[in-house]
């Protein structure tokens, strides 16, 4: 049981590092100081992304549902598993990677502006 709810905890805490990845660049423009945190965060999720590193929380999450007798992650990972086919169909996945850097350069472009 306990292994279950650290299983749901950290999808939890993957989903919320997503978010933070996608609208972080928002909270800079209210507190100046979390640019740099959000950079790092898109950084790692860049890096993932591109040479298909395991992220961490992936690797706790299926550590965690195969101690609590779930079946693991699929090999192709979390955003696999809970976002591709589910939110959006497998083959917008592009489309929807570029939406995020759009959305992510924009937060950037508000922060440069706003610091002037």
């Amino acid at each position: 049981m306990m292994y279950r709810l650290l299983a749901d905890a950290v999808m939890v805490t993957h989903f919320a590092f997503l978010a933070y990845v996608a609208m972080g660049g928002f909270l800079a423009w209210r507190w100046r100081r979390t640019i740099y945190l959000h950079l790092a965060a898109v950084g790692w999720a860049v890096v993932t992304l591109v040479t298909h590193v395991d992220c961490p929380l992936t690797v706790a999450e299926d550590w965690a549902r195969r101690r609590g007798g779930l079946p693991g992650l699929p090999p192709s990972g979390f955003v696999d598993h809970y976002l591709e086919g589910v939110v959006y169909p497998e083959q917008y996945a592009n489309l929807v990677r570029l939406g995020l850097a759009v959305l992510v350069l924009f937060s950037y472009a508000g922060y440069v502006l706003r610091r002037q």
